[in-house]
C-alpha cells in the first residue's frame, strides 16, 4: 500500500481502498472514498480539500488548502475546474463524483496512520489525543489495533489545533466490540475524559450539519443524543466511522444495477437494525405506507452513504423517511427497491416517540 509516500500507484494499491482512505490526485486535490463498491480504474470519492493561496485556513508544506463542506459546492468547483471528477458511473447510473487510478498521487491508508503515529516519538498535541482515543479503544473492545485508524484531516495533514478526531474502524466484529465498548464508557458517566456532546456542543453540530440535513432541531437533538459514534474525547469532539472489510461485502460493484427514480417519502417500522452502526449504514423495513413515489410492495430498506444517517434508528420503532427511491436489479435478473439518503437536504429520517 503507498500509504503517504509520493510512490507511483498500481492496481493493487487500488484493491483495498474503500471507506475511511483519502487521495491526494496528481494536481493537489483532496477526496475522501465513499462506500464500499467501486469500479475498477476508479474510486468513488468526494472533494474535501482545494488549494486556495488567497483563502484557504489549512496549511501543508507552502500550500494553504480551503475546506469544501458541501455538495453543491464541491460539484461547481469541479465542473468549473477539474470536471474529470465527475463522470456517469454505469452501475448507479447517475454522475458521481470520483478519482481515476491515473489521477492518484497518494493513497492514505488510517491504519497506517495509527501505525506511524504509534512509532512517532514526538507528536502535535492533537496527534496525542488521537493516538490515546485509538489506543483507549483498542484496550476497552479488545480488538487488534489493526483493526483501528484514523481518518479526516489528520490522516492527510490538514488538520487544525481545533480540528475534529476522526476514527474508523474495520471488520464488522471489531466493529460491534468498539461499539459496545464507547457505549459502555459513555453510559458510565465517570470518564474523565470521554462524555457525549453538551447543549452547546449539539447545537453547534445542528448548525453545521443544516445546509445539507434539513431537520427541525427537537428530532436532531432526541435522535442524536444516544448516539455512540460522536461525543467528546479530552474535549475534543470525535467521530468514529465503522466500516465492514472489502472481502464481508457481498454486494461487488456491478452485481446490482441501481436506478434511481425519483423523490419518494415513506413511513414504515425498523424490521432490523444490525447494520445500522456502519457506512454504508442500513435498516431493513416492514409496516411501510409510502405517502409520495410509486407505490411499490418491495420496497425493503432505508441506506444511505452518510455518516450522519448511522445510529438513527432502532430495530422496532416506527420512522418516516424522504429521499431517492431506486430500482435495484441484480444479476440473475431479480429486483427490489430500496430508499437512499444523503443526497440531497431534503433527505431525513425522523423516529416517533423518543
Amino acid at each position: 500500500m503507498n500509504g503517504n509516500q509520493d510512490l507511483p500507484i498500481q492496481v493493487h494499491d487500488f484493491a483495498e481502498v474503500v471507506e475511511g482512505f483519502y487521495l491526494e490526485t496528481t494536481d493537489g486535490l483532496f477526496f475522501a472514498v465513499k462506500g464500499m463498491e467501486h469500479p475498477p480504474d476508479r474510486r468513488i470519492a468526494v472533494l474535501r480539500y482545494v488549494p486556495d493561496p488567497s483563502g484557504g485556513s489549512r496549511k501543508k508544506g507552502n500550500t494553504a488548502y480551503r475546506r469544501m463542506y458541501h455538495f453543491d459546492e464541491q460539484e461547481r468547483f469541479i465542473r468549473t475546474a477539474c470536471p474529470q471528477y465527475l463522470s456517469y458511473d454505469p452501475v448507479f447510473q447517475t454522475t458521481l463524483q470520483g478519482v481515476p487510478i491515473g489521477q492518484v498521487r497518494t493513497v492514505f491508508d488510517p491504519r497506517k496512520k495509527f501505525r506511524e503515529m504509534a512509532e512517532a516519538g514526538a507528536r502535535a498535541e492533537i496527534e496525542n489525543d488521537a493516538f490515546a482515543f485509538l489506543s483507549r479503544l483498542q484496550t476497552e473492545a479488545g480488538v487488534p489495533p489493526s483493526a483501528l485508524g484514523i481518518t479526516g484531516s489528520l490522516l492527510i495533514g490538514l488538520y487544525t489545533e481545533t480540528s475534529d478526531l476522526d476514527a474508523v474502524v474495520f471488520g464488522t466484529e471489531n466493529c460491534y466490540r468498539v461499539y459496545r465498548a464507547l457505549q459502555r464508557m459513555l453510559d458510565a458517566a465517570q470518564d474523565g475524559e470521554l462524555r457525549r456532546l453538551n447543549a452547546v456542543e449539539m447545537k453547534e453540530l445542528f448548525t453545521q450539519r443544516a445546509a445539507d440535513t434539513q431537520m427541525n432541531y427537537d428530532d436532531f437533538l432526541a435522535l442524536e443524543s444516544r448516539k455512540v459514534n460522536q461525543g467528546v474525547f479530552r474535549e475534543r469532539t470525535y467521530f468514529v466511522r465503522f466500516v465492514k472489510e472489502a472481502q464481508e461485502i457481498e454486494d461487488a460493484y456491478g452485481r446490482l444495477r441501481y436506478t434511481p427514480l425519483g423523490r419518494s417519502v415513506i413511513t414504515a417500522s425498523i424490521a432490523d437494525d444490525r447494520d445500522r452502526i456502519f457506512t454504508p449504514c442500513r435498516y431493513a423495513l416492514s409496516d411501510i405506507r409510502i405517502l409520495k413515489g410509486p407505490q411499490l410492495t418491495d420496497l425493503n430498506e432505508i441506506v444511505s452513504f452518510r455518516g450522519r444517517f448511522c445510529e438513527q434508528a432502532r430495530t422496532g420503532e416506527a420512522v418516516r423517511a424522504s429521499g431517492t427511491l431506486e430500482h435495484i436489479q441484480n444479476s440473475n435478473g431479480g429486483t427490489r427497491h430500496r430508499l437512499l439518503l444523503g443526497n440531497s437536504p431534503e433527505d431525513h429520517m425522523t423516529v416517533s416517540g423518543i
